[in-house]
């Protein structure tokens, strides 16, 4: 017999929606999350499109509701890693960092993780001028030049937080429009702190102890220029946090869970819901969709499999 009816692995709002629609079927339910509930959702300093908020909502502060909630349910919440999953007999079994449960089905929500650069520099200078959370690092760079690279509602949304700190936000991006909401770009329009550089890409991170400067190239002409910058932060997408299910589960190109409308994986019995999902939008009310979506089915397959 399992540990757990199901077991869901992520603390951000997929996980938490999971959960909610878990112990409210009933099930024998525990969640898994390695770091922070909340997951990227923290790291967003103003929440505008979740529906019930007029005039907006911190990310940390909307993920604290959702947390609340559960914990009225009384859903146990595990702090480990889930290293590995393996099919048994009964189900599943989840090896975490030093035990192993069993489980009758499984919810990921593992969520994904901000994407780098890759170019040199980079990763060394990181936390010494390179970041990827405005919210967690903005504060840093008072009266300082920033770069914001990325043209995507996360980036320009950033970029206009991070004018409450520095004195100049150029906003690099390699196209020639932005890709965010309109109604986030006109704010970065309108913010006479910012300014763009179009058509081009970050090639190299320089500095010793800290950022001193980034070298740019505009992809049009390939010319290579450098601009001296305090702070780079970097918003050019994400990547899933997939690793421990490969070799299991069936996925995209870019290592997003490939799933159908129901949630369902390639492995029966196996939901996956959020951003770690293969799908077109991920935002934080597609993620709740999904995992009151995963959480329901996963309770049929349970009733239809005999596991409960």
């Amino acid at each position: 017999m399992s540990d757990y009816h199901i077991v869901i692995i992520g603390g951000g709002p997929a996980g938490l929606t999971a959960g909610l629609y878990a112990v409210r079927a009933g099930l024998k339910a525990v969640l898994i999350e390695k770091a922070l509930i909340g997951g990227q959702v923290n790291s967003t300093y103003l929440v505008e499109n979740y529906p019930g908020f007029p005039g907006g909502i911190s990310g940390p502060a909307l993920m604290e509701k959702m947390k609340q909630q559960l914990e009225e349910l009384e859903l146990p919440i595990i702090t480990d890693d889930v290293q590995e999953i393996t099919t048994t007999g009964a189900g599943f079994e989840l090896k975490l960092t030093e035990r192993a449960i069993n489980a009758g089905s499984i919810v990921i929500g593992s969520g994904a993780a901000p994407a780098t650069l890759g170019v040199p520099g980079e990763d060394r200078l990181r936390g010494r001028g390179v970041s990827y959370c405005a919210t967690c690092d903005g504060a840093f760079f008072r009266d300082k030049r920033i770069l914001v690279i990325g043209g995507g509602d996360s980036a320009v949304d950033e970029a206009v937080f991070l004018t409450r700190f520095a004195s100049q936000v150029s906003i690099v991006h390699r196209r020639d429009a932005l890709r965010a909401e309109k109604f986030i770009q006109q704010r970065a329009f309108d913010n006479p702190k910012i300014d763009f550089i179009w058509d081009t890409v970050v090639e190299e991170v320089v500095g010793e102890q800290k950022l001193e400067k980034v070298v740019l190239k505009n992809v049009k002409t390939n010319k290579l220029s450098s601009l001296k910058a305090d702070g780079m932060f970097v918003y050019v997408g994400l990547r899933p946090n997939t690793e421990f299910i490969r070799d299991l589960l069936k996925l995209d190109e870019q290592g997003f869970i490939i799933t159908d409308e129901q949630m369902r994986t390639s492995c029966e019995g196996i939901f996956a819901a959020g951003d770690v999902r293969s799908k077109i939008v991920r935002q934080i009310s597609t993620a709740v969709g999904d995992g009151a979506v995963a959480a329901s089915l996963a309770e049929k397959y349970l009733t239809a499999t005999d596991k409960i």
